[in-house]
C-alpha cells in the first residue's frame, strides 16, 4: 500500500466467513460427486481434519495417535464413501494397520483439502466450538410437575424461504 492511500476499513459484511462457506461447499460437492461417480483419472484427495471436532467419529486408537489433526488420502483403497450434502457430513471406510475402519467427518472439521492431480488445494480456519460448562453436563434434569402433555406442531417454528446470508 502506498503512503498516500487511505487504510482499508474493516468490513461490516462477513466476506471471510462467506468465502470459507463457499469453498467448503465446493469440497462437499467434490466428495459427493466422487461418492456417486468414483474418482476419475488420476484424481485423488488429501483431506485433513480436526480429530477432536464435535461429530468426528474415529477409533480411540487413532484419536490417541492423532489428538489434533489427521490427514486421510482417498485414492485407491477406500470404501463406502458418502457425503450427506444436507448435514455436510462425510463417512468413508479406510484400513489402518490392516483394520477396516469407518470414519465420520463433518465438513466443518476439515482444515485442508487437496487434489494433487490438478494442483488444487484449499485450507480452512476451523474454530473448535466451546465446550459446555461441566455443571451443565453433570446437573441432573429437573423434574417437571405432572401435567397433561401438549402437542405442538413444529411447522409454526420452521423458517420460510431461504436464508438471506
Amino acid at each position: 500500500m502506498a503512503e498516500d492511500e487511505p487504510p482499508v476499513p474493516d468490513s461490516l459484511l462477513p466476506y471471510d466467513r462467506w468465502t470459507q462457506e463457499a469453498q467448503l461447499y465446493l469440497v462437499t460437492r467434490a466428495i459427493a460427486h466422487v461418492a456417486q461417480q468414483g474418482l476419475p483419472g488420476g484424481h485423488h484427495f488429501y483431506i485433513t481434519f480436526k480429530t477432536a471436532y464435535p461429530g468426528v467419529v474415529i477409533p480411540d486408537r487413532l484419536r490417541a495417535q492423532y489428538p489434533d489433526e489427521m490427514t486421510i488420502v482417498l485414492q485407491h483403497q477406500y470404501s463406502n464413501l458418502q457425503m450427506d450434502e444436507q448435514t455436510q457430513v462425510m463417512s468413508v471406510g479406510l484400513s489402518f494397520s490392516g483394520i477396516p475402519t469407518t470414519l465420520v467427518i463433518p465438513a466443518a472439521a476439515i482444515t485442508a483439502f487437496a487434489d494433487p492431480e490438478v494442483r488444487f488445494g484449499l485450507s480452512f480456519d476451523v474454530e473448535m466450538p466451546p465446550e459446555p460448562p461441566a455443571e451443565a453436563i453433570e446437573a441432573p434434569a429437573e423434574r417437571l410437575p405432572d401435567a397433561p402433555a401438549e402437542i405442538v406442531s413444529l411447522d409454526a417454528f420452521r423458517r420460510r424461504g431461504s436464508p438471506k446470508d
